[in-house]
């Protein structure tokens, strides 16, 4: 016998769509029900995103424990909190409907870089040591270059969190301030004093890299530099000169970038965002996997859609490049509720 069709009315948060209750497969299944790294979740995604596009940036085997580790916003981070930078109304005036911090400073090579956490959840870290690197670039007029280490900050600043099990952002640019952080480079480079020693995974389209596993363990804090850096540690740490965090919203944010350069920033992941290919995300579908810091470099408008332009940590692989859009002005996912941001010494 044939399994007739039900048609009933569907009212979700207000919202009410006709729906057809298909025989049960694969492709007719509810959203909650689709594993968000399945090609039906992508083509969901499609059928319900208007300014962006989802595509295949995971394999499909990945454990969703491993996606969830990289989040690694502590969900206690509201709790450490910095001061917010008092600025006038002057520094909104004049502010250009398009700003990229890599077009900008053209002559500060890490503005550029996408680096790559591995098995980790420190991307705390990585926004604020992506930021600080740029900024030193920018307030010496590219005199300077210095690589900030990740591993550095990831082992040993102990207020600061969890290390790979998460961490406060706003804290990363406190202990910038109050201890310093010495310089590093990416995985095997050899780099600086401390580079980074959690190796990248093969997350994404088959390559060489290893398989990414769930739960890396953070590094020892060691105080001493590569057996060819031949400057000492205690030598090696830079300061900043002040930390703060940025309230007022989305002309504040602006103002600050625009400014003094790149800025850190949290936010919280859904399923539906480690899919994304290009345009302006904003969350269509999905749960949330938890909080991600990342680094805003700059914004503009997509087909009339503001939008921040962002890098991420997850390598070049990811997205766009390694980057991606968000809905600006909104406060999409939180991305305007936790900025943190600093001024080197």
């Amino acid at each position: 016998m044939t399994t007739p069709h039900i048609t009933f009315l569907l009212c979700i948060t207000l919202t009410c769509r006709l729906i057809v209750c298909e025989p049960t497969t694969a492709s007719s299944a509810p959203s909650h029900e689709l594993h968000p790294l399945s090609d039906e979740f992508i083509d969901h995604i499609n059928s319900l995103a208007k300014t962006w596009k989802a595509g295949r940036n995971f394999h499909k085997d990945i454990p969703l424990g491993y996606l969830k580790t990289l989040m690694g916003v502590h969900p206690d981070s509201h709790k450490n909190r910095l001061e917010p930078l008092v600025q006038g109304e002057e520094s909104f005036k004049d502010l250009p409907e398009e700003f990229d911090s890599r077009t900008n400073w053209p002559n500060c090579p890490t503005i550029r870089e996408i680096r790559d956490q591995g098995s980790c959840g420190s991307c705390w870290a990585f926004g604020a040591v992506e930021s600080m690197s740029d900024r030193v670039c920018i307030h010496s007029n590219a005199t300077q270059n210095f690589h900030f280490s990740s591993e550095n900050l990831v082992s040993c600043c102990h207020f600061c969190g969890f290390g790979c099990n998460g961490g406060f952002p706003g804290m990363a640019w406190k202990h910038w301030v109050t201890t310093g952080i010495v310089s590093g480079g990416l995985y095997d480079s050899h780099q600086g004093c401390q580079p980074y020693l959690i190796s990248p995974c093969e997350h994404h389209v088959n390559g060489t890299r290893p398989p990414c596993k769930e739960g890396g363990k953070t590094p020892v804090c060691v105080k001493s530099c590569e057996k060819n850096y031949n400057v000492p540690y205690k030598k090696d740490l830079h300061r900043g000169s002040k930390a703060y965090s940025i309230n007022g919203g989305e002309k504040a944010i602006q103002a600050e970038i625009f400014k003094n350069g790149p800025v850190e920033g949290a936010f919280t992941v859904y399923e539906d965002f480690v899919q994304y290919k290009s345009g302006v995300y904003n969350h269509v579908t999905g749960k949330a996997l938890g909080g991600h810091a990342i680094r805003i470099i700059g914004w503009g408008k997509e087909n009339n859609t503001p939008y921040w332009l962002i890098a991420n940590s997850w390598n070049t692989d990811w997205g766009d490049k390694g980057l991606f859009k968000i809905l600006r002005g909104k406060d999409e996912c939180g991305i305007e509720s936790e900025i943190n941001a600093g001024i080197p010494k």
